[in-house]
């Protein structure tokens, strides 16, 4: 039966040797004659071993061996099925050939089948399975996508053999997946064979779904701890691929193994397989998908129980690592609000943890432990104070952080480092923890404000803010994540700090606001931002700039509604607040922030400067009202709205509408046509309706854009407001109209026709406004039941007469465009009269000097111009002969030119004889009488 199944050729022993101990291949004892002939024969055995090779590998009948292991009905068969196996395997002990895997395969389930009745199977089936951990050859490169599928599903077959009820089969198979990763080739290559490509094996596993089978298989595997880890260390392998990695999600991989964590395991590779597996599956797949799977109340305890037995017995640097993976974990489940991380306990635990070396008041959850001053140690420190942060998030926690001294822990931090071992920390690590505390203090703080108060936690940040701009020698380190710009400064402790008061302060509760003013906070604050200020210009980074606005905010915050606070900031306040609104618009797109210091300002000038009419003087004589306009006519669309409400809050001082009429821009332009212009633009990005000259086209909503007409009209409670009257808040016209109203809507210089077409639909925006108010009512009492006849009379007479107005402005607007064309036309003609009249000017120069051209080449012309000119001059004079009158000729002796004189003055000299000669003394007057 075994010639049937192994055809075994009489010389296959001869050249299974080693090509090393071949003498065709061993070196020469003695010097050869011929170096060329010992390579031919080197070649020759070479390709006489792989010929023989081949055949071999050609006359294996697979096929025989499947039958003959099918092959049931005698048991005289097990002995001769054993030996053809091992023939089989000792036949492919080089690799598999791609085009026969399915048949190992086979054979492969054969043994499995056999094995639960003969345990004899064991041996030969642990070896097919470890020959598949070899390359597969392949004859041609097209091989590997040709066989593809029929690899996926073998490999795949590899995970389904994990049902096997065998120890050894367990660890063999995944000893084998294992080696998928660390590829050796064989010793020998098959003759026109090459190894299939490294990451071939890994490919097809992921086609296959391996990973997801063997996830599965832990099941299989769950009291028995050797097989487990090796299953744990082939999920580790296979888990570095994402494909994978989403192939055991569905499995349920994350909960499956964060339940095998707190197993019995003194080597401790349970935990480390696991904790790795678990990061793996969050880096490669869905990071909420896999916190989902652990948020369950078993997992939690799980969690709890490993980490607590690390934290208590782990001594080794190793544990260490550890259990500060399972806290980042155990972090990322508790930013899931359904993990139930309260009523495990886990949350408690690790509130307590983060602060009992602060408050050092006794606790039995952390009794026995003990935190050293390590790396390890320290990071977990920052991991804890993490936690909080996540903690402060879920409201249910809130109770937690307040009873477990979470407030005065972190403040312990609130202080400047005194000497640079505090606490045994090293500097810089003390800096890296406090600049953490603080900043999770600003979580903490809103939610525990009674404890922030009874902390005088004021008084504390103030202290340290007031250090932060002293000038005692500091030179910060600047190497963690909150130190970022605080190299050799205080910047990063102030900016904290100013986070802190900023997140108290935005809760506008009046105990918090009063007791910082009392503590003298507007003062102080005013001297940071001048120290802020000063440094910016220096150098200017975004975190200068955050700070800036922080304290802007703060003192918002305090004045808003505070007549005295608001004295408090006047005069110092304005003059740090006019820089900020000079500030270069196109500072606004440099990234760094100067766009949110920028409306911070504007904010604080609204709030701490408007309602205090000292402040507002002040304002006025720096000319702040100029710098707004200025602002405003940048054309920064986004800070409309806020400048506009400033300038209609400052027009109720009666000082603010000379200002804003004396006011000149580009090009002289006015306030008002620069108002107008503003009105336009909105107008136009709302979708309102209006001709080519701007003129109302929807008498019925003369000012409705768009989107307001395209609403349906929903019934809504009285106190609800309706969209025409939320509209009024959501855009700038009821701003512009206000301060067109303070300014007055006659006389306005510099307007143009344009914008005295514009102006009366202003004029009338309350009208408009009634009117669209009049059709939501009318719409919602239609929507929700038909009025009686006299109330839909009125609201009838009520419609027609809110359309008057949309009528008598389109009238107007018509009549300023008539007057305006009429006034063109006039324009027109003026022009026209002055262009013929210098078309004439032109053609009587030009007739000139051809006359002139004339006279000069022809004689004849001459002498005729001469006479015309003579009588001319004979027609001038006066026909009345006077008696003594002299008459003076108009001819010019010794004239040679031919062209008309110039004009010529002859002056008759005095007689010498009244002078006394051309060298008499010409001082009449000085002259002595004789």
């Amino acid at each position: 039966m075994s010639s049937l199944a192994v055809a075994e050729p009489p010389a296959s022993r001869a050249p299974s040797r080693s090509p090393a101990r071949s003498p065709a291949l061993s070196p020469a004892s003695g010097p050869s004659p011929c170096a060329g002939e010992r390579r031919r024969n080197a070649s020759d055995a070479g390709a006489e071993l792989g010929a023989v090779q081949d055949t071999q590998l050609r006359s294996v009948d697979l096929s025989h061996v499947i039958k003959l292991l099918e092959d049931s009905h005698s048991k005289d068969l097990e002995k001769e099925q054993l030996r053809t196996l091992k023939k089989v395997v000792k036949h492919f002990e080089n690799g598999f050939p791609l085009k026969d895997l399915a048949q190992i395969i086979e054979i492969v389930n054969l043994c499995a089948e056999k094995m639960n009745e003969q345990e004899a199977f064991t041996e030969p089936l642990c070896e097919l399975i470890k020959l598949c951990g070899l390359p597969f050859q392949k004859k041609k490169l097209s091989d590997e996508v040709s066989y593809s599928v029929t690899v996926s599903k073998s490999i795949a077959q590899l995970g389904y053999l994990m049902r096997v009820p065998s120890s050894r089969v367990k660890i063999q198979i995944c000893k084998c997946i294992v080696s998928f990763y660390n590829m050796e080739l064989p010793r020998k290559l098959l003759s026109g064979y090459q190894p299939t490509s490294a990451n071939y094996k890994i490919q097809m596993a992921e086609l296959g779904g391996l990973a997801e089978t063997l996830v599965l298989s832990l099941a299989l595997v769950e009291n028995q701890l050797t097989e487990k880890l090796w299953v744990l260390k082939a999920l580790q392998h296979l888990s570095s691929s994402g494909v994978n990695c989403r192939l055991m999600m569905k499995a349920q991989a994350a909960s499956r193994l964060c339940l095998y964590l707190n197993g019995v395991d003194p080597s401790g590779q349970l935990v480390f397989r696991s904790s790795e597996i678990l990061w793996n599956l969050l880096e490669n797949t869905s990071k909420d998908e896999v916190v989902k799977q652990l948020s369950s109340l078993e997992c939690v305890h799980a969690l709890k129980e490993v980490f607590v037995d690390l934290l208590r017995n782990g001594f080794r640097h190793c544990d260490r690592q550890l259990q500060n993976d399972l806290l980042v974990i155990a972090t990322l489940v508790a930013g899931n609000p359904a993990a139930p991380m309260i009523e495990s306990g886990f949350a408690k635990l690790l509130i307590v943890l983060a602060t009992f070396a602060e408050v050092r008041i006794p606790n039995p959850l952390v009794k026995g432990i003990k935190l050293t001053y390590s790396y390890e140690d320290f990071e977990m420190k920052k991991l804890l104070f993490n936690v909080i942060g996540v903690l402060s998030k879920d409201p249910c926690a809130v109770q937690l952080l307040s009873e477990n001294d979470v407030m005065p822990a972190l403040l312990c931090y609130v202080k400047p480092n005194q000497k640079p071992g505090f606490h045994d920390w090293s500097a810089a690590q003390y800096e890296e923890l406090q600049l953490h505390a603080i900043a999770i203090l600003a979580s903490v703080a809103p939610l525990l404000v009674d404890k922030y108060l009874s902390c005088q936690a004021n008084t504390l940040l103030l202290v340290f803010l007031e250090w932060c701009i002293g000038q005692d020698p500091f030179f910060g380190q600047g190497n963690s994540f909150h130190g970022t710009g605080g190299r050799g400064n205080k910047l990063a402790q102030m900016r904290y700090s100013l986070r802190v008061l900023r997140s108290v302060v935005s809760l506008y509760d009046d105990a918090v606001n009063l007791n910082l003013s009392d503590q003298g906070a507007i003062i102080e604050l005013l001297d940071i931002l001048k120290y802020a200020v000063k440094r910016s210009k220096e150098k200017e980074d975004a975190i200068l700039l955050e700070i800036q606005a922080d304290i802007l905010f703060l003192l918002s915050a305090l004045c808003e509604n505070d007549l005295h606070r608001k004295e408090l900031f006047s005069y110092e306040g304005v003059d740090i607040l006019i820089p900020f609104i000079q500030m270069d618009p196109k500072k606004l797109y440099s990234g760094l922030g100067h766009n949110c210091l920028l409306f911070t300002a504007l904010d604080c000038l609204w709030s701490c400067v408007i309602g205090c009419y000292i402040a507002e003087d002040y304002f006025l004589e720096k000319q702040g009202i100029f710098l707004l306009l200025d602002l405003l006519a940048s054309k920064q669309k986004n800070l409309y709205n806020i400048i506009l409400g400033i300038l209609v809050e400052f027009c109720d001082n009666p000082k603010t509408t000379s200002h804003i009429s004396t006011w000149r821009g580009e090009k002289d332009q006015t306030a008002a046509p620069l108002l107008i212009q503003l009105w336009r633009e909105e107008e136009l990005e709302l979708g309102v309706k209006r001709d080519r000259y701007g003129r109302i086209v929807d008498m019925k909503s003369p000012i409705a854009g768009s989107f307001h007409k395209e609403q349906e009209v929903i019934p809504m409670p009285a106190n609800c407001p309706s969209f025409a009257i939320m509209e009024i808040s959501e855009n700038i016209r009821a701003k512009i109209y206000s301060l067109l109203c303070k300014l007055g809507f006659e006389n306005l210089p510099g307007l143009s026709a344009k914008d005295f077409v514009t102006l009366p639909i202003i004029r009338h925006y309350i009208d408009f406004k009634v009117r669209e108010v009049w059709n939501e009512l009318c719409a919602e009492l239609k929507e929700e039941a038909r009025p009686v006849t006299s109330d839909e009379e009125a609201l009838k007479v009520i419609s027609q007469v809110s359309e008057d107005p949309g009528r008598m402005v389109a009238a107007l607007q018509t009549e300023v465009l008539e007057s305006q064309h009429h006034q063109d036309l006039q324009e027109e003609e003026k022009t026209y009269t002055k262009i013929r009249a210098i078309h004439k000017q032109r053609e009587i120069v030009n007739k000139s000097w051809e006359n002139f051209l004339t006279r000069t080449s022809n004689y004849e012309a001459l002498k005729k111009a001469k006479r015309l000119q003579e009588k001319s001059i004979e027609a001038s004079r006066s026909k009345l002969k006077t008696q003594a009158g002299a008459v003076h000729s108009t001819d010019i002796k010794g004239l040679s030119t031919t062209v008309g004189s110039g004009r010529l003055v002859t002056v008759e000299s005095t007689p010498p004889q009244l002078v006394g000669g051309p060298l008499a003394v010409r001082d009449f007057a000085l002259r002595k009488p004789l």
